[in-house]
């Protein structure tokens, strides 16, 4: 069996997606493994604790205004140590809201630290640039 139960790995999941929403990098980046693997909807994949925290920068900054992450649904396996979140992300563009859905495939070390974190999206097209 895997080190964590499947609601120690959702509340883990659940306070993740809070830092977001409180626009709390360091929460944020409290949540990864010192081996962090973050890969990105667009296809970039960055590793460790300075390039992950790189990638995350300009949503924090305000870059693309306030982004909200609405949890959708939550499937948890245990034994794996793995957990599929699927969120809706709201924001405003130009003063219009709008927004997308995605998801994120996450893998947990034995400490509760993300160790890889696959983000995917269902958009017309990708906000964020390579």
């Amino acid at each position: 069996m895997g080190a964590h139960t499947r609601d120690e790995l959702a509340a883990i999941t659940a306070k993740f997606l809070e830092a977001f929403n409180r626009n709390d990098l360091d929460g944020v980046m409290a949540h990864f493994a010192p081996n962090g693997v973050y890969e990105e909807f667009n296809g970039n994949l960055v590793e460790g604790p300075d390039a992950v925290r790189a990638a995350f920068a300009p949503q924090f900054s305000g870059a693309f205004g306030e982004l909200k992450f609405i949890d959708e649904d939550l499937m948890v396996d245990a034994e794996a140590g793995k957990v599929m979140a699927s969120w809706r992300c709201t924001l405003e563009v130009k003063g219009e809201p709008t927004g997308w859905r995605g998801l994120d495939a996450m893998t947990f070390d034995d400490d509760g630290k993300i160790t890889h974190k696959l983000t995917y999206a269902k958009t017309r097209a990708p906000l964020f640039g390579s």
